[in-house]
């Protein structure tokens, strides 16, 4: 393990990103949301979604540097009485465990589908390509606001909160995967007249085994960089669909559904009830994007 570590550490990536102040923030910001955030039943201090433990009489409580603030409370309570510090821990984790499954299906789908159009070429390739093109040309949230949309009328009202979850994957997953299939086409484009590739052919190896264990490997950097963009892309699509209402459900709320909530009481006075969990959706989408936006100029050689 230490041999790895330290194999790693004299690599060319960790000498940029030593180098590189911005990504060295973003990296321990990104990090740290996703400790606490994986870690919040151990760093939160309340459990705001165990009713038994939530006080009604505590509700719309300030921060605790405001007038009637509780040092227990520290960003304050929303209108059900529940910390609000503990509620965006919480809410940060279903939104990135929504983001992370959501890209990962997203590149499955995009990454066959790309090496399948460029590896085949022809008929296959046009029409691959042509749907991609008709997808491009509307909004990712309105295509995952239809696909949501059909899913949930398809079926019973009493199974929404059930299917929430997997519905809100797909859907988004759905949205994304044009781009993760026309970068892995044009790679493998180039990829497929190499020389390894036509020795493969010569000695008889069937495609599939070409495409998927010696085309893949050679163009997974742009997929990997475009990923690392496109989950900032995927939180950010999530939060409008709950902030929507057709997001997760209320017993899970992501950071989307907690702005939902809080813009209700925003010009009531009760501001921390919407500015905080946004503040915390920024922070988080800000870190990936600087991440991504390094890693994307770190793999490319031409800056290099």
């Amino acid at each position: 393990m230490r041999a790895v570590l330290k194999r790693w550490w004299d690599s060319d990536i960790a000498w940029a990103w030593r180098r590189a102040p911005v990504a060295i923030a973003a990296t321990v910001l990104l990090a740290l949301l996703l400790v606490c955030s994986f870690g919040a039943g151990w760093v939160a201090p309340h459990n705001p979604f165990d009713l038994t433990k939530v006080e009604l009489l505590d509700a719309l409580l300030p921060p605790v540097w405001e007038a009637n603030g509780q040092s227990t409370y520290l960003l304050g309570t929303d209108s059900q009485g529940r910390d609000l510090f503990s509620a965006i821990l919480y809410g940060t984790r279903v939104s990135l465990l929504i983001g992370l499954a959501s890209v990962l299906l997203s590149m499955l789908i995009g990454i066959v589908l790309g090496l399948v159009s460029g590896y085949a070429g022809g008929r296959i390739d046009a029409f691959i390509m042509r749907v991609a093109d008709v997808q491009l040309s509307f909004p990712a949230i309105l295509i995952a606001l239809l696909i949501d949309g059909v899913a949930r009328a398809a079926v019973p009202r009493e199974m929404h909160e059930l299917i929430a979850f997997p519905v809100l994957i797909g859907s988004i997953a759905l949205a994304g995967w044009p781009q993760y299939a026309r970068t892995v086409r044009g790679s493998t484009l180039v990829e497929k007249n190499r020389e390894y590739v036509q020795a493969a052919r010569v000695i008889g190896v069937a495609s599939p085994v070409i495409m998927f264990r010696h085309v893949l490997p050679n163009v997974l950097g742009p997929v990997l960089v475009l990923a690392t963009v496109h989950l900032a892309t995927a939180i950010i699509t999530e939060a409008t669909l709950s902030f929507l209402g057709v997001g997760v459900p209320p017993t899970a709320p992501s950071l989307g559904t907690l702005i939902r909530i809080g813009n209700d009481f925003l010009f009531s006075g009760e501001w921390w009830i919407t500015i905080f969990p946004g503040a915390a959706l920024v922070l988080l989408v800000l870190s990936v994007n600087l991440l991504g936006d390094w890693l994307r100029d770190a793999l490319n050689p031409k800056l290099n």
